[in-house]
């Protein structure tokens, strides 16, 4: 781990995530209720792999992307990201990690309602104290991106439910992150916009990037390298697709 500036440097390794006999545990130390949301998990996630996470409810999927995304801390273990162990980091070098390390799309898009397209994407680069004009060009070569440049001065509640998704994908890149977690990420789009969101993770996977996607649906799992399920806490299967080709945009 190098020093610059204050900020973590982090490398890009091939192994870019693993967690080593990871366990975490909710409930108050000395309480009668303990409960084991994760038990001694492990599990290496490689660069520009994409890797979907499922299991029922209670299997721990939630748990597992909030230490993923250095939201939590897990209770034991190793979470080793970009080859620095976040688990032994202190609150404020956690959140450096996560905001500049971890791309979040979510089920509900999470855009700052008040803002427009493109101050939400530069909402984060200016937490990172990075300049204006540098901060503007960033943002709209990624509104340009996702083929928002006709809203990129509109809020969210003037969005469709596919823009305000596509604009989230293009905040997660802002910060041109290690890995994108995706929650569910349509979950609350029709299947025609699903399919086109879906249609930009496959291009986000072809050129590279490390996607890790909690999904319940078979044909969603089916379009990423992996498919890892939870049960209990525990890694139930860890199965690798063979795709015959690449997938297809739509």
């Amino acid at each position: 781990m190098i020093q610059d500036g204050g900020n973590t440097v982090v490398d890009r390794p091939q192994t870019i995530a693993a967690l080593h006999d990871l366990t975490k545990t909710y409930g108050s130390p000395g309480g009668s209720v303990r409960v084991e949301a994760l038990r001694n998990v492990s599990i290496d996630f490689r660069e520009g792999e994409s890797v979907a996470i499922c299991g029922q409810s209670g299997s721990g999927k939630s748990t597992l992307m909030n230490l993923l995304g250095c939201l939590d801390r897990p209770t034991s273990g190793r979470y080793l990201l970009g080859g620095v162990d976040v688990a032994t980091l202190d609150d404020d070098a956690r959140a450096d990690i996560r905001s500049r390390c971890v791309g979040f799309v979510f089920q509900s898009f999470n855009l700052i309602p008040e803002l427009t397209v493109l101050d939400n994407l530069e909402v984060p680069l200016l937490y990172q104290g990075v300049p204006a004009q540098r901060r503007t060009a960033r943002a709209l070569e990624l509104i340009e991106r996702v083929d928002l440049t006709d809203r990129a001065h509109h809020r969210p509640s003037e969005l469709s439910g596919g823009q305000q998704q596509r604009a989230a994908i293009a905040r997660a890149l802002v910060n041109d992150p290690l890995i994108i977690l995706a929650d569910e990420p349509t979950g609350n789009l029709d299947t025609a916009t699903g399919e086109m969101i879906l249609g930009v993770f496959d291009e986000l996977h072809r050129e590279g990037r490390t996607v890790i996607m909690v999904t319940h649906e078979s044909e969603i799992a089916k379009r990423c390298d992996r498919v890892i399920t939870l049960r209990d806490g525990q890694v139930l299967d860890d199965i690798r697709n063979h795709h015959d080709r690449p997938p297809v945009l739509r």
